[in-house]
């Protein structure tokens, strides 16, 4: 693929130019056919300004027309053909599909803009385009100026059904990014990084800005220190101030350094909420040229978008930088699966029993990489707030994203959350005239998909998901059965391995000087957090009509568990209100505590000392039921080893029972008023009586007033002092922002690709190891390098923050890299912790300081891992750790599509074993060293191929190299994907 800027190796970029040499200018654009993947590319309709043809005055295109063989050219230097690729870059300004540019017409008369028609290309095959895939080509068409976008792309996006099932590679451009501010610190920092390195070299710093919108959200700061509580949401917004001051000035340093940046101050919600409910355009006019929205974030449920109709999924920090600074992203054109949805969904069960539902389903069926696009009748029965819901569960499943097209459903949303009639009107004219648009009245096309499934929403039954992985459904009525079954089998994904004759053990406490106890099951933390379900009023709502029939039946919460409802927009806060259910909440201890992702990220503040202590002495299997999306271990607090995900209205019916350990359908939940038995069933609303508080209670203008305001932030945030100056003074003493060693003697001569010689296994993993188990993002624990370090420069325990709030320094990240106390290392033969064997002398050490001893030694560490490794959330730390501490390579079974594209944009190699071989089928201990062959120049390396692994025992095996495109070979041969962007920057001033 030609793409900008050495994209792809000298050579094959060098053929590719002289390729383009020969074609003549022609008067018009290409016209598309199935044919046309062996014609030559469009050409610009005006020869003078055509990309293909030089002005008469360019000496260095001259030169290059000389009657020189391939191979002579090739020899020649590399500053020449840089020269060569810069001229071609000046020059590659016009689209080569202007005549397909079309004016849209408003129905009043005048006209909303122009666009770029899919339809004037009059070629069958798009009409059988997922809709998911026309969104690709029609961002390939708009940006086609034979350079970064080629007519060949376009080519093999319309030839979708032929091309995806090779892994094609295709540009992609989105339209914006979306950033919160645990990825978004980090992000910001490398751009300011980056500024500095443009300075150092000699360039101008001012090119680093942002290309496209960027819009940050600060909604992963907040924790539940404060709960059940009437000033929760104060109490812990002056704390989060208190702790991340200077995160935030910096966040708002770049908001006024930076063009094109929009930060949402704290307190505002949850950034996939926010990005629902007031971000997300459906559809850019753009000074007149109109498009499809579509957003990449760095975090994993930007996928919540796609329940709007927005192309949106997850990407490391690492590439959204590079789409932030203009670089196309490379991805693989993704096969399609078509999901199909029928009938409707029994009374009692929500939206959340259907995600989760529909996660296990696409888990087991497998779609790691390619999009799920839902249609069917079906889909009629779906709120638009129940499809973000299970687009934002993309992730659990595995897919780069859960799409459902435009319809009126979607129509009827955006009126609902404010945005004007004038704006809803083109979004709707603009995908009506480019068959973007899905009008269940009429006739529908059968689309052609990869695969196919097929759900009748009338099977769905109420259902939690747990107690360790999300796709681990379990239905209420097998509850009980499934958690004595999951403490009785050994340790793992449903098993906790305690003896019999402990499981009935009951632990005394005092709890603010009355008696209490705690036994396995009992919960601990009950939280109605997560933008998954805080978005969706049905199931708040839904929470809300259960607390009050629980009040009126004289049911309570047992005042030891921690309690907490966290909506994702101040909008939930005013329909709760005027519903007049909120006091229900606040009864049972659901007070607001703030406005942000707290619980489901890890964010749940401390247990009572007592209840801490309770758990730990007596080794107990405490549990926390929360409505979030993610529940791996050592994620939602560290004492808390059996999580489930629920719905909200289930999240407050087992805060009320106070134990997973129970049957819903035979044994009561509580005692009421006079000693009455309260049963699940008396507690449990019906949806007609959710669908009328729903109907009556959120209204169009509760999303006007609230998203008015929403910038211009609060006294706390409007008081921060902002440094001066578009670059930044790092301050050397600061243990939140530091300067990264990312680009420290950095040249403009790329270091080239790297084997491994001789190297340690620094650590031995199994299946399923998640970015949480490599940077988690919850406390940092007491005892962990990283509270060490904080501790020598002088920061107090009670100010260590999270690991997610210090993203902004490497020092501490580096530190907190392999730092999860569940992480499970084969090299300590059964011990759990973040622990590793430092080969050489067999000494038992923290991983950071094994990996720095290895470093100081001058020795290179793999890591060896099962299937899966790294799923989870997008966390760039997850690559930036490791290589900070010197890891070279990770050998697996397989990788999550974010963390191996991040991997190799910190330049670390990622291997997968061939299928049916793993580190036990081969007989590796880990006690090995490991040396990894791989040629010294790029352009002897391609995408997939098979690369040979030896170690010092003798044992040779194959791996595939998982560098899956050409750009990603161009990453590794600079050394990873943020010198490569500044290598070309520079490169294209002269």
């Amino acid at each position: 693929m030609f793409m900008a800027f050495g994209g792809i190796t000298r050579a094959s970029r060098l053929s590719s130019h002289l390729s383009l040499l020969s074609v003549s200018a022609s008067p018009k654009p290409y016209p598309l056919s199935s044919s046309s993947s062996s014609s030559p590319p469009p050409s610009n309709p005006n020869p003078r300004s055509s990309p293909l043809s030089p002005p008469s005055s360019s000496r260095h295109f001259s030169d290059w027309r000389s009657p020189l063989s391939h191979r002579a050219l090739i020899r020649s230097s590399a500053a020449v053909i840089e020269r060569f690729e810069r001229r071609m870059a000046t020059m590659a300004t016009r689209n080569a599909y202007e005549s397909i540019l079309t004016p849209l017409s408003k129905p009043g008369g005048g006209e909303f803009g122009k666009y770029y028609s899919l339809p004037a290309l009059n070629d069958p095959r798009i009409d059988k385009l997922p809709y998911s895939i026309k969104i690709l080509l029609e961002s390939a068409i708009r940006n086609c100026d034979e350079f970064q976008v080629t007519a060949k792309d376009v080519e093999k996006i319309i030839d979708w059904e032929n091309t995806s099932p090779n892994q094609v590679e295709i540009p992609f451009k989105p339209a914006r990014v979306l950033l919160q501010d645990f990825t978004g610190v980090p992000a910001v920092v490398d751009l300011a990084c980056m500024r500095d390195a443009m300075n150092r070299l000699g360039s101008d710093s001012n090119k680093i800005n942002p290309l496209v919108p960027v819009d940050l959200v600060i909604d992963h700061s907040v924790q539940v220190d404060v709960a059940r509580s009437e000033n929760a949401v104060q109490a812990n917004m002056e704390i989060e101030f208190h702790r991340n001051k200077e995160r935030f000035g910096f966040l708002k340093w770049g908001s006024n350094a930076f063009r094109n940046m929009l930060v949402v101050p704290p307190g505002s919600g949850i950034v996939h909420q926010v990005n629902l409910e007031y971000l997300g355009r459906v559809v850019f006019n753009t000074e007149g040229l109109l498009y499809p929205d579509s957003v990449v974030g760095t975090d994993s449920h930007t996928t919540m978008i796609d329940g709007l109709g927005v192309a949106g999924w997850g990407v490391g920090g690492i590439e959204a930088e590079a789409a932030m600074l203009g670089q196309p992203m490379s991805m693989v054109l993704p096969g399609v699966v078509g999901f199909k949805l029928l009938g409707k969904l029994k009374n009692g069960v929500t939206a959340t029993d259907l995600v989760l539902t529909v996660t296990q389903m696409l888990r087991k069926h497998g779609v790691v990489g390619k999009f799920v696009e839902f249609y069917g009748e079906g889909m009629s029965e779906l709120s638009l707030a129940d499809r973000a819901t299970i687009a934002n569960m993309s992730p659990e499943y595995g897919a780069t994203m859960g799409f459902f097209p435009v319809d009126h459903v979607t129509l009827q949303y955006l009126k609902l959350t404010g945005r004007s009639d004038d704006t809803v009107a083109m979004i709707e004219s603009y995908l009506r005239a480019n068959k973007m648009f899905v009008d269940y009245s009429e006739p529908q096309i059968e689309r052609a998909y990869s695969s196919y499934l097929q759900l009748n929403l009338v099977d769905v039954d109420p259902c939690v998901s747990g107690p360790k992985r999300p796709h681990d459904r379990v239905t209420l009525k097998e509850m009980k059965v499934d958690w004595h079954s999951c403490l009785d089998n050994k340790v793992g994904f449903k098993g906790f391995a305690v003896p019999k004759e402990s499981q009935s053990k009951v632990a005394e406490f005092s709890f603010h000087g009355k008696s209490a106890q705690i036994k396995h099951g009992d919960i601990v933390i009950a939280a109605i957090t997560s933008c998954t379900n805080t978005s969706n009023p049905s199931v708040m709502l839904g929470a809300a009509l259960v607390a009050k029939k629980a009040c009126e039946l004289g049911l309570e919460v047992k005042p030891w568990i921690k309690t907490s409802l966290a909506p994702g927009s101040g909008v939930v806060t005013k329909y709760l209100e005027k519903s007049g259910m909120q006091k229900y909440l606040n009864q049972l201890g659901f007070n607001i505590v703030g406005y942000g992702c707290t619980t489901c990220i890890g964010n749940s503040g401390d247990l009572d000392e007592s209840v801490a202590s309770a758990i730990s002495d007596n080794d107990i299997v405490a549990a926390a039921v929360l409505s979030g999306n993610r529940n791996f271990e050592g994620r939602v607090h560290p004492l808390t080893r059996a999580n489930y995900l629920a719905s909200p209205p289930l999240v407050v019916a087992y805060a009320l029972a106070g134990t997973v350990d129970i049957d819903f359908n035979t044994e009561p939940i509580g005692t009421g008023k006079d000693g009455k038995k309260i049963f699940f069933r008396d507690i449990w609303p019906t949806n007609e009586e959710i669908a009328d508080v729903v109907q009556s209670s959120v209204l169009p203008d509760m999303f006007k007033a609230t998203y008015q305001a929403i910038t211009k932030g609060n006294p706390m945030w409007n008081q921060l002092p902002v440094p001066s100056g578009t670059l930044y003074t790092w301050d050397p003493t600061s243990t939140y922002i530091h300067e990264p060693p990312y680009f420290k003697d950095m040249t403009m001569t790329p270091p080239g690709p790297h084997g491994v010689k001789d190297a340690y296994c620094l650590l031995n993993f199994g299946d399923s190891i998640t970015t949480d188990h490599i940077s988690p993002a919850g406390s940092i624990h007491k005892d962990s390098p990283a509270a060490k370090f904080l501790m020598e420069h002088d920061v107090d325990r009670k100010d260590f923050n999270t690991y997610g709030s210090r993203r902004g320094n490497d020092e501490v990240m580096g530190r907190g890299t392999f730092a999860n106390i569940r992480i499970v290392n084969k090299l300590l033969k059964g011990e759990v912790g973040p622990k590793t064997i430092h080969i050489p002398t067999g000494e038992k050490l923290s991983v950071f300081d094994a990996a720095l001893r290895y470093k100081s030694e001058g020795h290179d560490t793999i890591i060896l891992a099962g299937a899966e490794y790294g799923s989870g959330s997008s966390r760039d730390w997850a690559a930036k750790g490791p290589m900070l501490q010197g890891v070279k390579a990770v050998i697996s079974k397989s990788f999550e599509r974010i963390h191996r594209s991040n991997l190799v944009g910190m330049g670390i190699i990622p291997l997968c074993f061939k299928p049916g071989e793993d580190a036990e089928t081969l007989g590796l201990t880990g006690h090995e060293r490991y040396t990894i062959d791989l040629p010294t120049s790029v352009s002897e390396i391609r995408p997939g191929q098979d690369v040979t692994v030896v170690t010092d025992s003798g044992k040779s095996f194959t791996c595939t190299a998982r560098f899956d495109t050409e750009v990603e070979l161009a990453y590794f041969d600079h050394g990873g994907i943020l010198p490569y962007v500044i290598r070309n920057l520079i490169n294209a001033e002269h």
